[in-house]
């Protein structure tokens, strides 16, 4: 966790809404699902300090303009942020409940249309 350890000032619901919205075609359902899945997850009142903070510094480092594999790299641009953000959700999934996940696949379907398969990420969880 020490990666997203200084990403929490980075962090805020307008800049991740502007980077989710910028970004969501060029990085793909995976990505915007799992971090949808930990956006949505954030906004449950009693989840624990560490889980939120887990959360916060990932989502943090997807906000993040400088990464380590820069997002416009072809091919490979969002495989350091899903890897970041995967992660996270490994270790917050057991907060992660029907209501966090209907809530991601509407976002998700609003996005891209009803065509989404979010199975990928479901199984991990």
């Amino acid at each position: 966790m020490d990666k997203f350890k200084n990403m929490d000032g980075h962090y805020s619901d307008k800049s991740f809404w502007e980077k989710l919205k910028k970004f969501a075609l060029k990085a793909g359902h995976s990505v915007v699902y799992t971090a949808l899945l930990l956006y949505f997850t954030l906004q449950k009142p009693d989840l624990p300090v560490k889980a939120r903070a887990t959360i916060i510094g990932a989502l943090g480092y997807f906000i993040f303009p400088l990464d380590l594999i820069p997002d416009v790299a072809v091919g490979l641009g969002y495989t350091d942020d899903l890897g970041a953000l995967g992660v996270a959700l490994l270790q917050v999934a057991m907060y992660i409940d029907d209501d966090v996940k209907e809530k991601a696949k509407q976002k998700l379907h609003d996005w891209f249309g009803e065509d989404v398969d979010t199975s990928d990420v479901d199984n991990k969880l």
